[in-house]
């Protein structure tokens, strides 16, 4: 099966891409290069031995889009492409809306023309907004706190009207808690352009001296210890729960939704003392205040996702701080 992965060399899509070379998908990349760089290419085939085709353009750009369609006749897409900074789209909200909604209305387009039936949409945990219980289950209220997650509310609900139009399209939605680690082998990682906005690339540049100390957006949360709770989860789990709703895609038309997530809460300090044991390195950090629209505590239950789609996390928090700086390590040899 030949897959269409947008946004396939970013942080998860090119970790995804990896799992779907390994299981022997046909896999086609769109991404625009706004916050990855071409060299991703050369990873992938690195530690999968295998090749992927690839085309520089945005999504938005139907015109360019509708040419790899046309060309390369994928049965399934995979979208990641999307802004996805909580405090950067409570800035820039337009900037947010336009990019990720249109994205998505582009790609249903092409489906609808070229009779794609597959597809799985990268969500959010956004989506459950400030949860009035823990953990998070599929049929919790929705709302959300911030431009970024409701853009991510508003395609979820374009999906639903789209799949309720059509009578053979299978859509997974997975909505992700918060992705952090690298690939094993350490070619792969996250590494954003500029001032990263998620906490793990932040701890990296600290303890690559790159940059000072961490900044911590509040100590005031209603938590153990004042700053905020998260589910972390394994980048490489959270590619193969992708492989997981491809297959549930081939079974029955429809729209699904799943948690994928580990079920665990760790704070932002038990994230930063854990990197600094299993590291043996020192990250110097500060107290700054709350980042708007951020929440006090998120974390999953994800039981559904492995009921229905055999899916759970592996990987735990220890692996995720050492396969972090082993691809720190790496990327300075």
């Amino acid at each position: 099966m030949k897959v269409l992965v947008t946004g396939g060399l970013g942080f998860i899509g090119s970790h995804t891409c990896v799992e779907l070379l390994e299981a022997n998908y046909e896999v086609v990349i769109v991404d625009n290069l706004s916050n990855s760089t071409i060299d991703v290419i050369d990873k992938i085939k690195a530690i999968t031995n295998k090749t992927v085709s690839f085309y520089e353009l945005d999504v938005c750009d139907e015109v360019e889009l509708e040419k790899v369609f046309q060309k390369e006749r994928p049965e399934a897409i995979i979208h990641f492409a999307a802004y996805k900074a909580v405090g950067e789209s409570v800035e820039k909200p337009i900037l947010y809306y336009e990019n990720n909604l249109i994205s998505t209305l582009k790609l249903c387009k092409m489906m609808q023309k070229y009779h794609v039936t597959k597809f799985v949409f990268s969500s959010s945990a956004t989506v459950y907004g400030s949860p009035a219980t823990l953990p998070i289950k599929e049929d919790f209220p929705l709302f959300t706190t911030n431009p970024y997650g409701t853009t991510k509310l508003m395609i979820e609900k374009i999906l639903k009207d789209f799949v309720s139009s059509q009578k053979d399209i299978s859509v997974i939605i997975l909505r992700y808690f918060n992705p952090i680690g690298a690939h094993p082998s350490g070619l792969l990682g996250e590494n954003p352009k500029g001032i990263p906005n998620n906490l793990m690339p932040y701890i990296l540049k600290v303890a690559d001296k790159e940059l000072e100390r961490l900044h911590i957006f509040g100590n005031d949360y209603d938590t153990k210890d004042g700053t905020g709770v998260r589910d972390y989860i394994h980048v490489v789990d959270l590619a193969k729960g992708h492989l997981c709703a491809l297959e549930k895609t081939k079974k029955e038309p429809g729209i699904f939704y799943y948690n994928l997530g580990t079920g665990c809460g760790y704070s932002v300090l038990d994230l930063v003392k854990t990197f600094e044991r299993v590291n043996g390195i020192k990250i110097p950090y500060q107290i700054d205040h709350r980042r708007p629209g951020d929440v006090a505590s998120c974390y999953a239950d994800s039981t559904k996702a492995y009921q229905e789609l055999g899916w759970k996390a592996e990987l735990g928090i220890e692996e995720m701080c050492k396969d972090a700086y082993h691809f720190l390590l790496e990327s300075k040899r």
